[in-house]
């Protein structure tokens, strides 16, 4: 009976055998990179030679290159070259990097802003972005950035911003409103850190001036008319990142926890600590069609100041709202759009957008009950369209015009670079 089995046993011992031998990457070629360095990319991808043939790792591969804003699209083949062996070779379709870009922004109330600038995002063919900005919002304000996230490796690297903001901002007390004048000017360095291809954080800090100089409206004894404080800021933040990418159209989740520690050397601006999530999803619809949804939950040390840290702004939340027109210290902000391509030839996309931006906000040294206040409630629809250029990084023009339903709501267009969430 014993001997009945033999065949079969040698039978599986045999096919376990076949089964162990494993496939190996015995090189990984770069192909189509002419601006980014094939020894960057090669060193970013996690399959290298000698690493088991594993299709997963490779479509893994392929949308990390896909992320980098050197990369517009990538596509992998593999080629046997021995009865083990075998080669992957990568193919990168690259995007132009050196980009300009401009935010115009108005209401029906509000006099235009704007900011331009220009960013390379492909310095030195390592995937390091080195910005300038100039803004025009009543007052000049500009700035500096540098950001490499593959500086020591790839999981390693840091960013670095200065900047010099003035604008006009609104600040709210005894239910009227004064208008001051509102200056920051700082530093700020940052670690980056990926842990593995959907996580990774930001830590570091920054030092900075704040000051506020009355310019018009109300006025209170109890809120002082000029402000010049020294702060420090330290910021964590967290990425989780599970999107797939296709040149326009996306799908999958993501999400940004952001928490700070402001700490001030004045009791007028006391320090605080704020933190918010963004939870964004993504789903595609049929061949054209983008279906993205984002909700932002925010809270705040729940100080009782005219300077509350969330703010309701076109470019922030709520398009077609006007600019700063509100602060709290808690937020429910709720993003979701129809995206629907209309063209898409060769390089060019032209995509429309049916959108409802509506948020909800804590008064300061309010309760949770402001929640539901009709005063604090906004819900605005809207139709918006984008121009994009499919080998251009971040070459999205996008024009939205946002109309208030709820109460004392206005309406108004809002221009950008980028989609909005």
């Amino acid at each position: 009976m014993v001997l009945r089995f033999v065949p079969f046993l040698i039978l599986c011992s045999f096919c376990s055998g076949l089964w162990a031998q494993e496939h190996v990457v015995d090189t990984v070629k770069i192909e189509g990179n002419k601006s980014t360095k094939a020894s960057f990319l090669r060193n970013l991808v996690k399959v290298g030679s000698g690493t088991p043939l594993d299709s997963l790792l490779i479509q893994e591969d392929v949308t990390r290159l896909i992320r980098l804003p050197s990369i517009s699209n990538a596509t992998f083949k593999v080629e046997q070259t021995s009865e083990e062996g075998y080669n992957v070779i990568y193919s990168v379709e690259e995007n132009f990097t050196l980009i300009p870009f401009a935010n115009l922004f108005a209401s029906s109330n509000d006099k235009f802003a704007f900011r331009i600038g220009i960013q390379e995002f492909n310095t030195l063919g390592r995937n390091i972005t080195v910005g300038a900005f100039y803004q025009h919002d009543i007052f000049n304000s500009y700035g500096l950035s540098l950001r490499a996230p593959h500086l020591f490796g790839p999981k390693w690297g840091v960013a670095v911003a200065y900047n010099n903001f003035s604008t006009q901002e609104p600040v709210f007390f005894d239910n009227a409103t004064a208008n001051y004048k509102y200056g920051n000017r700082g530093v700020e360095v940052m670690g980056l850190h990926e842990f593995n291809f959907k996580n990774r954080i930001e830590f570091g800090g920054s030092f900075f001036t704040e000051d506020y100089q009355y310019l018009s409206g109300a006025t209170n004894p109890n809120v002082p008319q000029e402000l010049n404080v020294d702060k420090h800021l330290l910021k964590l933040i967290y990425h989780y990142d599970n999107i797939r990418y296709h040149y326009q159209y996306l799908a999958g989740f993501k999400s940004s926890l952001n928490f700070q520690y402001v700490g001030s050397t004045d009791n007028n601006l006391p320090e605080f600590l704020i933190g918010f999530n963004d939870f964004v999803y993504y789903e595609r619809w049929g061949d054209r069609g983008n279906w993205a949804s984002r909700v932002r939950l925010g809270l705040a040390s729940n100080i009782e100041t005219p300077f509350a840290p969330f703010t309701v702004d076109n470019n922030l939340n709520m398009r077609g709202v006007g600019n700063r027109i509100d602060r709290g210290t808690a937020a429910i902000v709720l993003n979701t759009e129809y995206r629907h391509t209309l063209i898409d030839v060769n390089w060019f996309v032209l995509q429309g957008n049916f959108f409802v931006d509506a948020g909800t906000w804590r008064n300061p040294g309010g309760d949770f009950g402001d929640f539901t206040d009709s005063e604090n409630l906004r819900v605005y629809p809207g139709v918006g369209l984008r121009f994009m250029h499919k080998r251009i990084f971040n070459a999205i023009f996008r024009f939205d015009y946002g109309y208030g339903i709820t109460k004392d709501a206005s309406n108004g267009i809002v221009f950008g670079i980028g989609q909005y969430f």
